[in-house]
């Protein structure tokens, strides 16, 4: 078997589909989540979707992120929300339901964390048997996540791409179905429902520019095949800006954008904090470089110091809270709006992809715990409010 290499694009017929896929029947529909997007997923019965629900998640208007960013049109898709805290619910709900309708008795996948732990919690949710390919280093939140969901568990010393590489010759070996992220088609299927979602919440237009969080590019690919379909289907005038946020340590895709290349050079090692978008060898690369081509788009690094910031500065702003990868995308954006590269008045989408609680390690680089004090109210007056923030303390009223 030779090394996979990119992915299959799935194709509809959009002639056919746009002729009930309108914004009248979404409207009266009935379903939510991915259910009321059945006519644009890759399935045979809706039924055999897990029942763990995925979506709509909030695409939050952020005033005081706004506000600092001085942009008039920001929104945030909180994917925080979905069932296992990121993303990848999306991908994971729509693979399990393709592999019960094929009849398959184990799926596997690799990953550093959320995509397994997705992958884990679906199939929990039906009693289907999954192998989890994951790097030992992983966080342990996450590790502890796919653990407790009942998926066997193996942990990896070595890299993502060599967990990810181990998972597709153990899939050959043994006849597993592999969910891995930028070889299993479907798992772009399942994420471009963050597009579908973007797009009936702006009231059915699509923004003009949408940071993504990247490693592999699959998110990249799969939100951007949304936003693809709808335009197949003449449902918007033009496809959004795509634009990648890579970690400067793990910026293969990027790299190549800036160099003017249209051809990915693999990294000898990814290092950044960001575990989540941790790769040196993208599979959905040379898509990625495509889609930002066609779109106009641009690419973005952000250093993990950037990423640390950014953690607590989103969290502060709007009370969503980030886990590193996530957060490197309101990273770029700022990164961005320094540069030049976004109008106030531009309609931005940045979507937030993995729950903060699931790196507390990282996150507490981010912010200081203070130190305990007595539990008694002069310790309270004296010790924390009068010295470091006496506006906090309240006027007896008259």
């Amino acid at each position: 078997m030779h090394e996979p290499f990119g992915i299959l694009k799935v194709q509809y017929d959009y002639k056919s589909i746009k002729k009930k896929f309108t914004p009248r029947y979404l409207k009266s529909c009935g379903f939510a989540g991915h259910e009321r997007y059945k006519d644009l997923l890759p399935l045979d019965d809706i039924g055999s979707l897990p029942p763990l629900k995925v979506g709509p998640t909030p695409l939050d208007p952020v005033k005081r992120v706004r506000a600092r960013l001085k942009l008039k049109n920001l929104y945030i898709k909180n994917d925080t929300l979905l069932p296992t805290g990121s993303f990848k619910d999306r991908a994971s709900s729509v693979v399990v339901a393709k592999a019960r309708e094929l009849k398959k008795e184990i799926i596997t996948t690799a990953s550093t964390g959320n995509a397994a732990t997705a992958l884990a919690g679906m199939s929990a949710s039906v009693g289907q048997k999954s192998v989890i390919f994951a790097p030992a280093n992983a966080p342990k939140a996450k590790l502890t996540q796919i653990a407790a969901f009942g998926a066997k568990l193996i942990t990896v010393n070595g890299t993502y791409d060599e967990a990810f590489d181990l998972s597709i010759k153990a899939a050959e070996k043994f006849g597993w179905y592999n969910r891995s992220t930028g070889y299993n088609p479907y798992t772009i299927e399942g994420k471009k429902t963050a597009a579908l979602e973007i797009w009936e919440q702006l009231g059915t237009k699509a923004p003009d520019k949408v940071f993504i969080p990247t490693g592999d590019g699959a998110i990249l690919s799969g939100t951007y095949k949304g936003f693809y379909d709808l335009h197949a289907m003449g449902l918007i005038e033009k496809i959004p800006q795509m634009i990648p946020v890579q970690a400067a340590g793990s910026a293969a895709i990027v790299n190549a954008i800036s160099s003017g290349s249209r051809i990915i050079t693999n990294l000898s090692k990814s290092e950044t904090i960001a575990d989540s978008i941790s790769v040196s060898k993208p599979a959905c690369g040379s898509f990625a470089l495509k889609i930002v081509d066609e779109t106009k788009g641009f690419g973005i690094t952000v250093t993990d110091d950037e990423i640390i910031h950014s953690i607590a500065e989103l969290a502060s702003l709007s009370g969503i809270f980030a886990e590193p990868a996530a957060a490197a995308a309101y990273a770029g954006l700022a990164k961005a709006v320094k540069l030049g590269k976004v109008a106030a008045d531009d309609l931005v989408v940045v979507i937030i992809t993995g729950n903060g609680l699931k790196d507390i390690p990282a996150a507490m680089k981010a912010i200081t715990i203070p130190d305990p004090i007595e539990p008694a109210l002069e310790a309270l007056t004296t010790g924390v409010l009068n010295t470091k923030c006496p506006t906090l303390i309240a006027k007896k009223p008259h």
